[in-house]
């Protein structure tokens, strides 16, 4: 084989072997979660249904952060397997003022999908059945 056509096949290698290495990368990083653990897309709006405009933030939990306060929400979701309604209730009074909130989250836990909504008769009773989880407010 002439050095041409050794430098020719070499380069040929080399290209194919690098249009294998772009055409595997997209498969191995579609696999991957884009946030590993647990994350929720939270909102909360006034009302009996969700609006637009409702205060809505993304909880992450490896590490926790995107509330503030993200560590009890995720320590809280942790205990309960990511799932809300395991979320153990607080024993607090609220008072019987309706003034309806609607909850949603949306999400995954785990590799686990999360879909929750919830319309609770006030923010208090919110509060009390899903913890830090909807504790969108500093």
């Amino acid at each position: 084989m002439n050095p041409l056509t050794r430098a020719t096949a070499a380069a040929a290698g080399a290209l194919v072997a690098a249009l294998g290495l772009l055409t595997a990368t997209p498969a191995s990083a579609a696999s991957r979660p884009a946030f590993p653990g647990g994350w929720l897309h939270l909102t909360v709006s006034q009302g009996e249904t969700l609006a637009p405009g409702s205060r809505s933030a993304l909880l992450l939990c490896d590490p926790p952060r995107g509330t503030a306060h993200a560590r009890e929400a995720c320590a809280q979701l942790a205990a309960a397997g990511g799932d809300i309604d395991r979320i153990p209730p607080k024993d607090v009074f609220c008072t019987m003022l309706y003034a309806p909130v609607t909850a949603h989250a949306s999400g995954s836990w785990h590799g686990h999908r999360v879909e929750y909504t919830h319309t609770f008769s006030n923010g208090c009773a919110m509060s009390a059945q899903t913890g830090s989880v909807f504790a969108l407010d500093a």
